[in-house]
């Protein structure tokens, strides 16, 4: 199912598009029980002003408190009467080294989907690729202006919403001083051996939801009256400083790296 639908533009050229998520929520749900009755909990809606008399939904409308206790009232077709044909479409404003977005700015991802003017589409997706660009743009996503950065990877066109400058907070840690003293060169040198020695090609395969399947266990053990049990732990390798926690790290890669050339 389409999440929006709306298009991209960029100098004269207009692809009408959908957007669909690209995430799927594979959370285990929980309902909320009394301990008692092991009835579920139910929330209601109740009206303040009302001596908390229940509301249904058709009943319920956005407001906006302009003064203590007064409201306007807005409705779907408000919002979309305010909206600007500029809104109602995505309009690239520039091309940017998709290397130059960092990470901490993205959101929300979504696949692009053309619903026609696919050469155009397809021209648009091969020449970001193939110059590693991203398009930058603003666009109201339901009542929300929202920025956002156009990327391609693999022959796919993809959406990320992005946080604006004003929604990113200052980090609370200190800023710290990369450079370091001359007396901390052998650490420095363990440490990129140790990094150099993990570096692998990234594979999201190989990552799965462990304790998403833990809790599925935990789960069908708990309808079949049966007790969990906790898993044994690994014994903790306590070491005295930095210098040695690094060197025992390094050793222990080299040991395992040999199990592996065996094996």
């Amino acid at each position: 199912m389409a999440f929006y639908k709306g298009s991209i533009s960029f100098g004269l050229v207009y692809i009408p598009i959908t957007l669909h998520s690209t995430i799927k929520d594979n959370d285990i749900g929980f309902n909320l029980l009394d301990k008692k009755t092991m009835s579920r909990i139910k929330y209601k809606k109740t009206c303040v002003g009302c001596n908390d008399k229940e509301v249904k939904q058709e009943n319920i409308v956005k407001g906006y408190e302009y003064e203590k206790d007064k409201y306007v009232i807005f409705e779907e077709k408000d919002f979309d009467k305010i909206k600007s044909k500029k809104d109602e479409s995505i309009a690239i404003d520039c091309f940017v080294g998709l290397d130059e977005i960092d990470p901490i700015y993205f959101d929300r991802p979504y696949y692009v989907v053309p619903t026609g003017a696919e050469k155009a589409f397809r021209i648009l997706l091969y020449a970001m690729e193939t110059e590693n660009k991203a398009a930058v743009a603003k666009t109201v996503l339901g009542t929300k202006e929202t920025l956002i950065a156009i990327r391609a990877k693999d022959g796919q066109m993809l959406l990320n919403t992005l946080f604006f400058q004003e929604e990113v907070q200052k980090n609370p840690a200190k800023e710290v001083d990369i450079s370091l003293e001359k007396n901390l060169d052998k650490e420095l040198k363990m440490a990129k051996e140790i990094i150099n020695s993990m570096t692998e090609k990234f594979e999201p395969e190989r990552y799965k939801d462990e304790y998403r399947e833990k809790l599925q266990k935990a789960i069908e053990q708990k309808v079949a009256g049966k007790e969990i049990i906790s898993p044994r732990q690994e014994k903790e390798i306590k070491v005295g400083d930095l210098m040695d926690a690094l060197a025992k790290s390094l050793d222990i890669l080299n040991k395992n790296k040999r199990k592996t050339v065996r094996g």
